[in-house]
């Protein structure tokens, strides 16, 4: 019997904990899946920036790739408050800049 109340305190405990985190995260302005998809994307964002180290010598196709995974980044960083990630600012703006580079890149190429 003192088993099952302890399964019960610890299920309540559970519960209270993550009803916590998600009013914390409604608080901050956003949706549950929008930080979810987050969390996600910043291991996304260490694999984009190791990537963009090398973007000089990026095939097309890698250039493509990279502009893509970088526009899905970007959408994402964009609906969560800048507070949350500002410890990955210098690698966001890295990758921002190496965006824009290719982008400038490939906009040249297609009007020569």
């Amino acid at each position: 019997m003192k088993v099952l109340y302890i399964v019960y305190i610890l299920l309540l405990i559970i519960t209270a904990v993550i009803g916590y985190a998600i009013l914390q995260i409604k608080l901050a302005g956003m949706k549950v899946r929008d930080f979810w998809t987050f969390i996600k994307s910043i291991q996304n964002l260490d694999v984009l920036y190791k990537f963009s180290k090398r973007h000089e010598n990026m095939s097309t196709q890698e250039q493509l790739i990279f502009l893509t995974e970088a526009e899905k980044m970007f959408s994402i960083f964009e609906k969560v408050p800048e507070q949350i990630w500002e410890d990955e600012y210098d690698k966001y703006s890295h990758i921002l800049e190496v965006y824009r580079s290719i982008r400038m890149l490939r906009w040249a190429e297609a009007n020569s």
